[in-house]
């Protein structure tokens, strides 16, 4: 009988893993961040992301069904309702349903089903639906609900997060620092704003402990980011104190730790080998670091893994796995 090699595109499975395995694991390691969202957001929080998670589903299933034509569906592996949970994540408590579908249909549609579903996709979907939704509705993306206002949606009062503070101080206004949360409080999500995923880093870092654990992620794309955002930003903070905060505020605000723990280790748009992935996270963390000090946006964590998304085909053709018996081995007699 005739042996073939079957040859099919990332991500692979690796022992008893699988696609769906590996994304439920995910799910499972966003609850903490989602459970304090719900505790700081309330009524506005549970709308964004259901409405978010049954439109990624649906227009999944609807490509697929009707566009696709393909007989075998998708939408149980569990891809598209991260794309969901994730989109809703990145966006704030406030945003209009129509807004919110329009997203997911850009995440899905184009960011993913375009280029042929999961495994086939060069960027990460549900940054790609953010970013659309950033360029096309700047304003109702960037108005942050004042945490608290649990029965509160699309009428809940705005205010300033950690991010715009620290922007102003960079931007000519070094008292706006005065008005930043203590750093517990930033760790915890006491009255955080921003978007949904980003209030608590502590339940973000618990996510990722639970990654960790369960082998889904490695640690070498988000200890790599954190740890060029702590350089760069203690570098920034011993030039000019009073007007770039410390490393630790840099290190627990915005979706610092959303897009390094769940979004830069996507398996399909990050880099096969550890000294890739290695590079992918210094360069997201550098990319970060400029645009929240020298760009328009006060945050930049969405965008540099965006722009690092397509470097990956160059990381992976250049660095490679050591081949197995590629070195000649000499043998004593």
């Amino acid at each position: 009988m005739e042996n073939k090699l079957l040859v099919s595109l990332s991500p692979h499975d690796h022992a008893n893993d699988s696609v769906q395995k590996n994304m439920y694991g995910v799910l499972i390691a966003l609850i903490p961040a989602f459970l304090v969202s719900l505790i700081a957001f309330g009524i506005g929080a549970l709308v964004v992301t259901a409405v978010s998670v049954a439109a990624c589903v649906f227009f999944e299933w609807a490509i697929s069904k009707y566009i696709l034509k393909r007989e075998r569906l998708t939408i149980t592996d569990g891809s598209a309702i991260i794309t969901g949970v994730l989109l809703a994540f990145n966006l704030p408590s406030n945003l209009p349903i129509w807004i919110i579908i329009i997203g997911a249909l850009f995440a899905i549609g184009v960011g993913k089903m375009s280029f042929g579903g999961l495994g086939c996709n060069p960027f990460n979907p549900a940054l790609a639906g953010r970013i659309f939704l950033l360029i096309s509705f700047p304003v109702q993306m960037t108005s942050w609900p004042q945490a608290g206002q649990l029965m509160s949606y699309t009428d809940a009062v705005t205010g300033a997060t950690p991010l715009s503070l620290m922007k102003q101080a960079v931007n000519g206004n070094p008292a706006a620092l005065g008005d930043l949360p203590d750093a517990l409080g930033m760790l915890l999500g006491n009255n955080m704003g921003g978007s949904l995923g980003e209030v608590s880093a502590l339940a973000l870092l618990l996510g990722g402990a639970y990654m960790l654990w369960k082998k889904i992620i490695t640690w070498h794309i988000p200890v790599s980011i954190l740890a060029t955002v702590l350089v760069f930003a203690g570098v920034m903070y011993l030039v000019d104190p009073t007007v770039y905060p410390s490393p630790e505020y840099h290190l627990l605000s915005g979706g610092l730790m959303l897009g390094a723990i769940f979004m830069a280790t996507d398996y399909v748009t990050s880099p096969m080998t550890h000294r890739g992935q290695l590079i992918y996270g210094v360069c997201i963390g550098l990319i970060t670091m400029v645009i929240r000090f020298w760009g328009s946006y006060p945050e930049g964590m969405s965008f540099a893994i965006f722009i690092m998304n397509a470097f990956v085909p160059l990381i992976n053709t250049y660095v490679k796995p050591q081949r197995f018996s590629s070195r000649a081995v000499s043998v004593k007699k």
